[in-house]
C-alpha cells in the first residue's frame, strides 16, 4: 500500500478525493463552498399576512392567490411553523358527543 491508499483507507475518503484536496490546498482555497439558499416561491411576511387575512383558508385557496402549487404553501407554511388546523380537536370530539345526544333523542 502506497501513502495515499493509507491516507484513504484512514479517513474513509478514496484516492481521487485526497488527490482533490491537494490540488485545492496547493491553488490556496481549500475553505468550504459557500451553499446557496434557493430562494422561497412565496413571500414569509406576504403569507403570513394573508393567513391572518383569511385564516379559514384552505391551501389549494392560497396556493391559487399566490400563483404556486399546493405544496409550495405546505412546506411555506411548515417552514414558517404555521398549522392550517380547520377546527380544534376538541371541538370535533364535542361535536360527536352533541350528534350522539341528537341520535339518542
Amino acid at each position: 500500500m502506497d501513502t495515499a491508499d493509507t491516507a484513504s483507507h484512514v479517513f474513509g475518503v478514496t484516492v481521487r478525493t485526497l488527490t482533490n484536496w491537494i490540488k485545492q490546498k496547493e491553488r490556496g482555497y481549500l475553505a468550504p463552498k459557500k451553499r446557496r439558499q434557493s430562494p422561497s416561491k412565496i413571500d414569509s411576511e406576504k403569507l403570513k399576512l394573508y393567513i391572518n387575512q383569511a385564516p379559514d383558508a384552505y391551501l389549494r385557496e392560497i396556493a391559487e392567490a399566490f400563483g404556486v402549487t399546493i405544496a409550495s404553501v405546505f412546506y411555506a407554511c411548515k417552514r414558517l411553523k404555521i398549522t392550517l388546523k380547520k377546527r380544534h380537536p376538541s371541538t370535533r370530539k364535542e361535536m360527536r358527543i352533541s350528534e350522539k345526544n341528537l341520535d339518542k333523542s
